[in-house]
């Protein structure tokens, strides 16, 4: 108790035992996961859902993770939050996937590593790599990744815009979701510098065949200025805030993107996809080009997602390496400027294209987005 000078006595709090409150958040159960929509602005249709820690007692989550930090038990704690999160996704609504975050240099903690790997095949899960946290070298970090990746996950870039290693990072790790930083989205629908950005951005994004994702969008202006921008995800307060059992977003809400969508909409890839043999080793590979009409054959991973194309001649193309890989929901006008682009030995190569998940769709030849345009 203190007692100041012409005063009355005033309650003086102890600061939190954070050894304590760590060890209830790792071993006791302390930490419960809520979980917020992750909205595609096309179809007005949720797609996704990001796990989000919240402790008990409600201290804020970012106090929680620099006590966590300054003890160093990082590790310890987001596997915990990340084991939480994954509790859900046995119920997680069909065709959506599941993100959680994770910073960079804890990949290989074995508690991270534990948790993921107990969970078999990773498909449908979403690995956020958070922006705060340095890498020191890129090199040790692509085995962590490829192995993740390997088990199916896609890797996103949390805080897009903000941190230390700008587009430096995003070439280096090639993530198939770039998230946009809060201080992007804010008032963007003002501020034609952000605007800008953003449009940059997305076009940086495409040519990476990775997905943009707008976060913290807290009104509709900023929304439709994503919508206009061609920014195909987005998530925030103004679309649904985060809850404990798969919140979801306002009909109307729904309604005023799709009817948005469907007054700006360019024609996409999907008018000119065909299908196309798959195969997943080199058996079904020969089966398939004795077929007569059969000229390529995708190559696909265990997961369904197109690793490479295989020639009749025997030409073996990576699709990753080779920027043949495109959403389907690409417009054909930008589908051809990047096929122009792509090195000359693949220019007219067909576009491998996939869903928002990455899984294969079917191919696009260059033929027919010629004649698409010409027409």
């Amino acid at each position: 108790m203190v007692v100041p000078r012409g005063g009355s006595a005033t309650r003086v709090t102890a600061p939190p035992d954070w050894s304590v409150l760590l060890d209830n958040a790792v071993h006791g159960g302390a930490i419960r996961t809520h979980y917020q929509p992750i909205v595609d602005l096309a179809r007005g249709a949720v797609v996704g859902y990001e796990g989000l820690a919240r402790f008990a007692p409600g201290a804020p989550p970012f106090a929680y993770f620099e006590a966590s930090a300054a003890l160093g038990r990082v590790g310890e704690l987001e596997a915990a939050a990340i084991r939480s999160a994954l509790a859900g996704r046995p119920h997680l609504p069909r065709n959506t996937f599941l993100t959680v975050n994770v910073g960079p240099d804890v990949l290989e903690h074995p508690a991270i590593v534990e948790v993921l790997t107990g969970q078999g095949s990773l498909g449908g899960i979403v690995i956020e790599l958070t922006e705060h946290a340095r890498v020191d070298s890129y090199l040790a970090l692509k085995p962590s990744l490829a192995r993740l990746r390997s088990a199916g996950a896609m890797i996103a870039i949390d805080d897009a815009g903000s941190g230390y290693a700008g587009l430096h990072h995003l070439l280096e790790v090639r993530p198939e979701i770039i998230k946009l930083d809060r201080a992007l989205v804010a008032s963007v629908d003002r501020d034609e510098s952000k605007r800008s950005l953003v449009a940059m951005l997305g076009t940086f994004a495409s040519r990476m065949d990775a997905w943009l994702l707008a976060e913290g969008v807290e009104t509709f202006a900023e929304l439709e200025t994503m919508a206009r921008l061609g920014v195909p995800l987005a998530q925030g307060y103004y679309l649904a805030r985060p809850g404990a059992a798969w919140p979801e977003v306002s009909e109307l809400t729904c309604r005023r993107l799709r009817s948005f969508a469907s007054r700006s909409r360019e024609p996409t890839l999907r008018a000119l996809v065909e299908d196309a043999r798959t195969t997943r080793d080199e058996a079904g590979a020969v089966a398939a080009f004795a077929a007569e009409d059969v000229d390529i054959v995708v190559v696909l991973s265990a997961h369904g997602r197109p690793v490479a194309t295989l020639e009749a001649a025997g030409l073996l193309t990576s699709v990753r390496d080779s920027s043949l890989q495109v959403s389907v929901d690409t417009p054909v006008t930008e589908a051809a400027h990047r096929a122009i682009n792509r090195p000359r030995e693949h220019r007219f190569h067909p576009l491998v294209c996939t869903d928002d998940a990455g899984r294969f769709v079917g191919l696009v030849r260059m033929e027919r987005v010629v004649e698409f345009l010409a027409t």
